[in-house]
């Protein structure tokens, strides 16, 4: 069934059928009833997408992230969808992946359904390029951009971040205040947080003394079973380690893996941490001390600032929370 089949049915015009549709008042109750009856009878649901479309009143959302499988971006996408419903937004998700040209095709493809907003999830859409940064900021000129774990400076470009060079670095010192000597560093690559965190790790060993931290930061960009395996090769090598500080709970998930291999007691033997208190992290055994990235307030944050800057509002270009350390079994009391 469709409006047409209504209006047939009903012997009334597509219009008369619209204004019952959207509740208008210019209808006789009399024929109102009649299109009702004729709604009820074929149980007709009326395409609440197509009618925004034609009223012009579609409240949506668009996100952008680049693989909705990683834990860290699901549960972003979660909260940030459960925070649009709220405020009566419908959202559009898309996982663009690493392509760049991707990226670019799949916001003009979320501009193109007219959103009213677009949420980057994670540090990997800003690039060090301004030329490469170009179609954020042409986007913005269209509708409010908010980038979540990122930083631009643009007009109409909001920016709601943990800071993560503060968070590794006061993790480190944690580390080093209980008995550790000789922490290295597991990082994914040199995304926008992936330098911040490096340069806190960098700061809190060179607050400690140690000369060779440029030497214990490692590259795991992939699987967890990669990062078992680099720990092994680093042991090899003959560099000598205490702890492990990884930039997401993934990472020291490998690390936790890396020491029941090699009998290495938790935290005595070896201490680990993680970033960003996931659900791995507590399914962990032992439970992993991490980071608590306060995700969830970021995501809050945007949908409050996406709200206020389409009313018309002064919100913050930047908006930056301070990262909680969660400890549990995997450093020393």
């Amino acid at each position: 069934m469709n409006i047409y089949d209504i209006s047939e049915q009903a012997g009334v015009s597509i219009a008369t059928v619209s204004r019952v549709l959207n509740g208008s008042g210019n209808v006789s109750e009399q024929t109102r009833q009649k299109v009702l009856d004729v709604i009820e009878r074929n149980r007709y649901t009326p395409n609440a997408f197509a009618r925004s479309l034609g009223l012009n009143t579609m409240t949506m959302a668009g996100i952008l992230c680049l693989d909705a499988s990683d834990v860290y971006l699901a549960q972003a996408v979660y909260y940030l969808e459960r925070e649009l419903r709220n405020n009566s937004y419908t959202s559009m998700l898309c996982c663009a992946g690493h392509s760049h040209q991707e990226k670019e095709e799949y916001l003009q493809l979320l501009l193109s359904r007219n959103v009213d907003a677009v949420f980057f999830i994670g540090s990997h859409f800003v690039e060090a390029s301004s030329e490469a940064n170009r179609y954020i900021e042409e986007a913005a000129q269209k509708v409010p951009v908010f980038l979540l774990n990122e930083e631009l400076a643009g007009n109409n470009i909001y920016s709601i971040l943990c800071d993560d060079y503060m968070a590794i670095d006061d993790m480190t010192n944690l580390l080093f205040s209980k008995g550790s000597r000789h922490p290295v560093l597991l990082y994914r690559d040199l995304s926008f947080s992936g330098q911040r965190k490096i340069g806190g790790f960098l700061h809190a060993c060179r607050e400690y003394g140690l000369k060779d931290a440029e030497h214990r930061m490692f590259s795991c960009p992939g699987p967890l079973e990669e990062t078992v395996q680099i720990l092994e090769k680093v042991h090899e090598d003959g560099i000598a380690f205490d702890s492990v500080v990884a930039v997401d709970d993934e990472l020291a998930t490998g690390a936790v893996k890396y020491a029941l291999r090699n009998h290495l007691r938790m935290p005595e033997d070896l201490q680990v941490t993680g970033y960003n208190n996931s659900v791995l992290a507590t399914c962990s055994t032992p439970e992993i001390t991490t980071v608590d990235s306060q995700l969830e307030f970021i995501c809050s944050t945007a949908v409050a600032q996406m709200v206020q800057v389409l009313q018309k509002q002064q919100v913050p270009s930047r908006t930056m929370f301070s990262g909680c350390i969660v400890e549990n079994l995997t450093t020393r009391k």
